[in-house]
């Protein structure tokens, strides 16, 4: 089987990525595998990007845009090249895969008409949250675009229960090709490392330190994180918080702070590719987002031990109800997230009764290998032509 890919991580193109490096292993799955990647050339980390062959039957493409604009029809023109030259010769072995249903979504639909190869839609966020048009008109167009894309899949893999139970809810007709298939994650290698520094000792001033990680956006929510802070000071006011992270917004978090007057409670730190020693040494994991598609590091925090409180996001729901117990809020509901907190400060008994029992038993389902992982993987793609 050849697979043609549209996506849109330009960490494709860097030596020694994760990105890459996953990618090589999706390549081992098929005869072929081609990766269309929306890029702008005038962006200077992607002014340079080229087309590469990075395993014998491994292709990358950059669509050296103009603009944003133009991705779509940029790599349209790429897949339809690429299609055109070896799809005569065996049409039946070709699918194309989507990382999005939104503008990936679009020209992976176009040339799914155009060549009739069977198309593949992965959903990767929770499109159908009502935050998710709240603060971006691009966004509003995407959901429009996902529902003009969805019902030509043939195939659609989603990484959570809630996205697909949000899809049968909003097409009951899609149910039957939708694949769940969570993001891989090596559980054991955060259940068995080692902590290489404490972030109570490095913050000895705090006697509860809370840990809150993700790129300053929008939809992460952090002002509300910091809200959660300010009002839990009123009751425990030495408790920090430290957020690991960076994006556009990393400015306005700082002014955030500042005007709520948390500078002595409040530290950022950049973005790092380990947070195994911030999860360990962390009381508390506090994730405040808007909506998630999956929720990455809540499942590595609580995979390191750490006691968490979330938002019904993404896997909050399965990872944090659990025998009577419920560390889950409704989005913004500060007196929820106040008392669940106020009960793991005070309730040490309750921490270690977290990090001892409930981790360990709801990561159990999330558990699976690199293999199993990557087999589930082609099957979801193979169920495009079944």
């Amino acid at each position: 089987m050849r697979v043609l890919t549209i996506g849109t991580d330009r960490k494709l193109f860097e030596e020694g990525s994760a990105v890459r490096a996953r990618v090589l292993e999706y390549g081992k799955l098929f005869d072929e595998l081609h990766v269309v990647v929306f890029n702008n050339r005038f962006n200077v980390k992607d002014s340079r990007l080229k087309v590469e062959q990075i395993a014998p039957n491994c292709w990358i493409y950059p669509t050296n845009s103009w603009s944003r604009w133009f991705y779509v029809s940029g790599a349209f023109r790429i897949g339809r090249r690429i299609l055109s030259k070896s799809f005569t010769l065996n049409p039946p072995s070709w699918v194309i895969d989507s990382q999005d249903p939104f503008e990936c979504g679009l020209v992976a639909k176009k040339l799914s008409v155009k060549f009739k190869i069977p198309l593949q839609i992965q959903i990767h966020t929770d499109f159908l949250s009502p935050y998710f048009t709240r603060f971006s008109f691009l966004n509003w167009l995407r959901v429009r675009i996902a529902r003009k894309v969805l019902p030509s899949a043939s195939a659609i893999r989603v990484v959570s229960q809630r996205i697909k139970d949000s899809l049968a809810t909003y097409k009951p007709q899609l149910t039957t090709k939708i694949t769940v298939l969570p993001i891989f994650t090596n559980i054991k290698k955060f259940a068995d490392a080692e902590p290489t520094f404490d972030l109570k000792q490095k913050y000895p001033h705090w006697s509860f330190v809370m840990l809150a990680v993700g790129r300053f956006t929008q939809e992460k929510n952090f002002i509300f994180a910091l809200e959660v802070l300010k009002e839990t000071l009123k009751k425990y006011p030495k408790t920090g918080l430290v957020i690991v992270g960076d994006g556009p917004l990393k400015d306005n978090l700082a002014r955030q702070v500042n005007f709520l007057g948390l500078a002595n409670n409040v530290v950022f730190e950049p973005w790092q590719n380990d947070l195994t020693s911030y999860y360990k040494t962390a009381n508390l994991f506090l994730q405040t987002s808007f909506y998630e598609g999956f929720g990455l590091v809540l499942l590595e925090a609580l995979a390191s031990g750490c006691p968490a409180v979330s938002s019904d996001v993404g896997i909050a729901s399965e990872l944090l109800n659990h025998k009577g117990h419920s560390f889950v809020c409704s989005v913004n509901d500060l007196e929820c997230f106040c008392s669940k907190i106020y009960n793991l400060i005070e309730d040490n008994q309750l921490r270690m009764f977290f990090s001892t029992q409930i981790s360990p038993s709801v990561i159990m389902p999330f558990i699976q290998s690199e293999e199993g992982y990557l087999g589930a993987y082609k099957s979801s793609v193979e169920s495009a032509v079944s």
